[in-house]
């Protein structure tokens, strides 16, 4: 009985220290995304980090309730950023700029950019003819 109480015992232990561990990187999640948020003043960014670190719990709720939606939008928002320089990236790899530039250039991205402006009204049918002739020649 004693080797199962003391089994019980760590078990019970191990799940606190998981939980105080979570609860630590919460808060510091918090307190980066309070300072990268660009919408609020220096003077925010030092309060909601003072309310985090003297109140945690309270802070947490109350940082949960006023700032969660705009702290998914920001991950959202930092997640494109990041796919985007991703692509460009893996892009410059792949091709050098004169490579790219000719890709640019293709007669069928052309004429789309062509047919979108004749669409659009911006050109006429003989604008676009001619834009046509020259991407293809």
């Amino acid at each position: 009985m004693d080797f199962f109480d003391n089994f019980l015992d760590i078990l019970w232990w191990s799940l606190w220290v998981t939980i105080w561990v979570m609860f630590i990187f919460l808060m510091i999640r918090f307190v980066i995304d309070a300072w990268r948020d660009n919408e609020i003043g220096t003077g925010a960014k030092v309060g909601w980090t003072l309310l985090l670190i003297l109140l945690p719990a309270l802070g947490a709720l109350i940082y949960l309730l006023a700032r969660g939606k705009g702290m998914t939008e920001r991950d959202m928002a930092a997640a494109r950023d990041y796919r985007a320089a991703e692509v460009e990236f893996t892009r410059s790899l792949a091709y050098d700029d004169a490579d790219i530039d000719a890709l640019k250039r293709q007669p069928a991205t052309e004429i789309s950019r062509a047919k979108a402006l004749l669409d659009s009204g911006a050109i006429t049918p003989e604008e676009f003819a001619q834009l046509k002739a020259r991407a293809l020649a």
